[in-house]
């Protein structure tokens, strides 16, 4: 651990030091004034006064170094049975090309643009074309239902919407322009036109007053160079779910952003030029901005854009066909879909149809990793798993097994230390720093390393209210946890994930790893429940493994003992509920503060990131079969996607 303890020491000592070194790696068209600029705390800003493009350090830098017929990124799609590759040149032609349609529309520095698309080249094109002219980019989860995406144009206020005419989910058609048009009818602002893709397989009519077709969009524009930007100024807006139903629009800047992506592929995930690195998520969230499109092109990498699923395309082997097939060295995807296979496959069978020789890491966040998840995937492929923990605040890791600095040993449960520039800590709810693996809030001291956010879209004060205020002189993540003995940090969940059982506060993250380790399991969520007499109860809810036959009440019984023995009688968990699937977001994370809602009978938004909201519906009905939920059973309120 004397490796990595030096680098982090260095990178909390010395970080103005530390992080120009950093910023080496990164093409500059002027030179920083200052690394770290502290005069208007507590918004700090990194490399002001430097100017840079974010786009020519994933592209042009590439091209000019000689790399212009590497592969930079694979499109695989199972959904439509195609696979599409595209050298650095020609990425860098389809994004100079499509930058100055921009700048012909009148697109300048500043202005922003909001995008609504699938997991297609396209959405990759758009994106960097943005960056390129120093426009801001606000990605909208393709699906999302209208009224959502009226919020974020409303908050953004964009010149212009780019689309495309649907998306294929598994086998069924999700048509996006219908969802645009209603979108665009509630909102306030209104931006001056809409590009659409039209792809074969879904169909869009377009309104000759509003849209334009992405080929006609194009057609006759010249390429453009990279706009130099401020290192400061924004590179993107993505919205975050806010306490108060209003969404909150992460900023992040240039500079900072591109050190810290660029720092991480070598360090964080020992992945450098060359390599093929794939995240299976979605551009929609921030794992597709970081580690699908500027991570892995920053470090010139080869990055796999997949639209597809772990299982149903075609089946559970999904994942093992796309390392082999493309060379995969690095796969960072969530538990959630590791879950999905070894509920699916449980013996790995899949597997061995396939040469997986070149495969080195697996990377897991987005849920916490169950250690029953871990040795399943741990013992299956023979590769290090590594469990990391960030949020879409920070935009890279917080916490992580750093294996390009030292491979440490790994602890289920964890997400294993801080990574270099992150000086984490555990407090309790008066602020004061707890010692000695006692549970508390997890914090972050101020200032957060490059490449977080350094502020909310035009909302300082939300910022403040919502990150800073609660521990002053602290970042407050709203996650709690723990540190061992040897700085290992363990997320138990969200703070709101912790019940109070007749006046115990007790963890439902260690109630579901406990639960995690009967051999029936693939996955659950442990939730509390109002109750008169002690405040709150934990009730399971839990999905088997596709070849369980036993008797469902046998198991929930197995899983009350197991918490007893292990917890004692004190967590008064007494009831659980097996269900055919849990309800979560398109990004793998389990709405457990919905279920909750649920079992109290109060009423409830369907969130606008669920994956399936049948799934709702399947929760009720085992809640109220062990007396939870309300009676009647037409209680949902919100918005769905309208295809739904």
């Amino acid at each position: 651990m004397e490796k990595y303890l030096s680098v982090y020491r260095r990178s909390l000592e010395n970080p103005q030091e530390f992080w120009a070194e950093a910023a080496d790696k990164i093409t500059w068209f002027k030179r920083w004034d200052k690394v770290l600029d502290d005069t208007n705390k507590p918004f700090y800003r990194w490399f002001t006064g430097g100017e840079l493009n974010t786009c020519y350090n994933t592209l042009d830098r590439h091209v000019l170094a000689g790399r212009e017929n590497q592969i930079a990124l694979i499109y695989d799609s199972p959904v439509t049975k195609q696979i599409k590759t595209f050298t650095y040149k020609e990425l860098l032609e389809k994004v100079s090309v499509f930058a100055g349609a921009l700048k012909r529309e009148g697109i300048q520095k500043g202005d922003r643009i909001v995008l609504y698309m699938p997991m297609i080249p396209e959405a990759v094109v758009a994106i960097l074309a943005c960056a390129r002219l120093g426009a801001i980019h606000s990605v909208v989860f393709g699906g999302f239902a209208p009224n959502e995406l009226a919020v974020r144009i409303d908050d953004a206020t964009p010149k212009l919407v780019i689309s495309a005419s649907g998306a294929i989910e598994v086998t069924r058609l999700i048509h996006y322009k219908p969802m645009l048009e209603k979108a665009l009818s509630i909102a306030r602002h209104k931006p001056q036109r809409c590009v659409i893709f039209q792809r074969p397989e879904v169909k869009a009519d377009l309104n000759p007053e509003m849209d334009i077709d992405w080929n006609d969009f194009i057609s006759g524009a010249n390429p453009v160079d990279c706009i130099p930007v401020s290192a400061t100024d924004p590179l993107y807006i993505l919205y975050t779910s806010g306490t108060t139903g209003l969404p909150k629009g992460v900023m992040r800047d240039n500079g900072g952003h591109a050190v810290a992506l660029r720092w991480s592929l070598d360090n964080i995930y020992d992945t450098h030029e060359g390599e093929v690195y794939w995240a299976a998520s979605d551009i929609g969230w921030v794992v597709g901005h970081s580690y699908i499109i500027y991570g892995p092109l920053l470090t010139g990498c080869t990055t796999i854009l997949y639209e597809g699923k772990s299982v149903g395309t075609p089946d559970p082997g999904a994942f093992w066909r796309v390392i082999s097939q493309h060379n995969v060295k690095t796969l960072f995807t969530a538990p959630t879909a590791f879950r999905a296979i070894k509920r699916e496959d449980p013996t790995g069978s899949y597997l061995s149809k396939y040469d997986m020789s070149n495969f080195r890491y697996l990377f897991l966040a987005g849920e916490r990793t169950d250690p029953d998840t871990y040795h399943w995937a741990s013992n299956l492929l023979k590769v290090p798993v590594i469990d990391h923990w960030w949020q879409t605040e920070t935009g890279w890791p917080i916490t992580a097994n750093c294996l390009g600095i030292e491979r440490l040993e790994v602890k289920p449960g964890s997400s294993t230390v801080p990574v270099p520039g992150y000086d984490v800590r555990v407090v309790d709810r008066d602020g004061t720093e707890l010692e000695g693996k006692k549970e508390g809030y997890i914090v972050i001291k101020l200032p957060l390393p490059p490449g977080t956010l350094p502020t909310l879209w035009n909302n300082d004060q939300r910022f403040k209210t919502s990150y800073l205020d609660k521990f002053r002189g602290y970042y407050f993540t709203s996650d709690g946890g723990y540190k061992d003995q040897d700085g290992y940090v363990f997320i138990m969940g969200r703070v709101d994930d912790v019940i109070n059982v007749a006046g115990h506060r007790l963890s439902t993250g260690e109630m579901e790893e406990i639960i995690s380790k009967h051999p029936d399991v693939a996955e659950c969520a442990v939730i509390g429940v109002h109750d008169s007499l002690k405040g709150q109860l934990p009730v399971g809810l839990v999905v088997l493994k596709s070849n369980v036959v036993r008797n469902e009440e046998e198991i929930v019984q197995e899983l009350v003992k197991m918490i007893r023995e292990e917890l004692g009688p004190i967590a008064c968990f007494k009831k659980a509920c097996v269900v055919s699937r849990l309800p979560k977001t398109r990004s793998g994370k389990i709405l457990r503060g919905t279920m909750r809602r649920i079992a109290d009978g109060a009423e409830i938004i369907i969130p606008p990131t669920i994956d399936d909201p049948a799934t709702l519906k399947e929760i009720e009905e085992a809640l109220r079969k062990i007396g939870y939920a309300r009676q009647d059973s037409e209680f949902f309120v919100g918005c769905m996607r309208i295809d739904e």
